[in-house]
C-alpha cells in the first residue's frame, strides 16, 4: 500500500481552492493507495505535519499551497527517500513552474499520481535550505515590502519593486567564489537554483535544478535610469548580457557584510533576518526527490 499525504494550506490562493480529503482521494486507487490529508493552520505548521507524515512512513508527501508551504514541506524531505509532490495554489509558484507542474489543481494531482521522480539540487545558506533562490540585495527589500502590504498580487509586487528602487541603500559586501574575493556594493546579489522566480519572471534563465551548480548574479548600485534598463533585460530574460552584471555558475559562495551584524535577506520569496554577517552558500546535489 502506497501512503500519500497531502499537506494543504486552506488559505492559499485566497482560500478558493476547496481541496479536501475526499477530493484528493478520488484520484487514487483505494486498493493500492492510502491517501491522507492534513491542513496547516499557522506558520511552520506544515513542518510539523510533514514530520508527522514521516513518522507514519509516508511514501509521498505533497505540498498544496504557495511558496511558503512548499518551502516548509520540502525542508523536511531533504536527503530522505520520500517523494515530494507539489500542487501549486499560491501566487508566485516559481519552483512549480520550473518543474513544469501544471497550475490547474486537477492536472497537478494527476501529475503527483502519474509523474516520475527526479533528484533535484538544494541550496543551503548557513545550514538553512532554499530550493529556488535567495538574495541579499533589492530583491530582499522588495519581498519585505511585498509581505508588509498584505496583498499577494502581481500589482502589489510591482508597487513594492518601484518603491524599493527609490529607497534601497546598497551595503558594502565581500563575495568569495572560485578562489577569488571581491568587494561590491550590490543593488542585486542573487543566488539561484531555479530558472524562474515566480510570475514567469527570471533573473537566471540558465539555471538548472539538476546541474549541481548555483547561479550567482550581482548588479552593482546603479542609478534609476539604469535600473529601469536592467528591468528590460529581465523582461527579455537576458540579465547575463547587462553590461554591469557579474554572473557565474559555481557550487560554493561566501558572502560577508562587515558593517552590519544583523542582515535581512530573502529565501524562496520569504523575508528573513539573520543575526549574522557571514553567510556560506552551497549546493547539495540531488538531495530532494521531487515528482515532476
Amino acid at each position: 500500500m502506497i501512503k500519500v499525504y497531502f499537506i494543504i494550506n486552506p488559505i492559499s490562493g485566497k482560500g478558493k481552492h476547496n481541496i479536501t480529503q475526499e477530493y484528493v482521494a478520488s484520484f487514487f486507487n483505494k486498493d493500492t493507495h492510502r491517501v491522507v490529508a492534513h491542513y496547516s493552520t499557522y506558520k511552520k505548521h506544515a513542518i510539523e505535519l510533514t514530520q508527522q507524515a514521516l513518522r507514519e512512513d509516508a511514501d509521498i508527501i505533497v505540498a498544496c499551497g504557495g511558496d511558503g508551504t512548499i518551502h516548509e514541506v520540502a525542508t523536511e524531505l531533504v536527503g530522505k527517500e520520500v517523494a515530494f509532490g507539489i500542487v501549486p495554489v499560491g501566487s508566485g509558484n516559481g519552483l512549480a513552474s520550473n518543474l513544469s507542474i501544471p497550475k490547474d489543481i486537477e492536472k497537478a494531482i494527476i501529475r503527483v499520481r502519474d509523474g516520475h521522480v527526479i533528484k533535484m539540487d538544494v541550496g543551503t545558506l548557513n545550514g538553512e535550505y532554499f530550493f529556488s533562490n535567495m538574495g541579499f540585495g533589492i530583491d530582499a527589500t522588495i519581498i519585505d515590502k511585498y509581505e508588509r502590504s498584505g496583498k499577494r498580487k502581481l500589482g502589489a509586487y510591482i508597487k513594492a519593486s518601484l518603491n524599493s528602487a527609490q529607497e534601497f541603500k546598497a551595503k558594502r559586501v565581500q563575495v568569495t567564489y572560485n578562489g577569488m574575493t571581491k568587494e561590491v556594493n550590490p543593488l542585486l546579489l542573487f543566488i539561484s537554483n531555479s530558472n524562474e522566480m515566480g510570475y514567469n519572471m527570471s533573473l537566471t534563465p540558465k539555471a538548472s535544478l539538476t546541474d549541481g551548480l548555483l547561479d550567482y548574479l550581482m548588479v552593482p548600485k546603479i542609478n534609476l535610469f539604469k535600473q529601469l534598463t536592467f528591468g528590460v533585460y529581465v523582461l527579455f530574460k537576458m540579465t547575463d548580457k547587462f553590461r554591469k552584471t557579474d554572473y557565474i555558475q559555481t557550487d560554493h559562495i561566501i558572502v560577508e557584510i562587515p558593517d552590519q551584524q544583523t542582515n535581512g535577506l530573502q529565501m524562496d520569496g520569504e523575508y528573513y533576518e539573520f543575526d549574522a554577517n557571514k553567510f556560506e552558500i552551497k549546493v547539495l546535489k540531488g538531495a530532494l526527490q521531487v515528482i515532476c
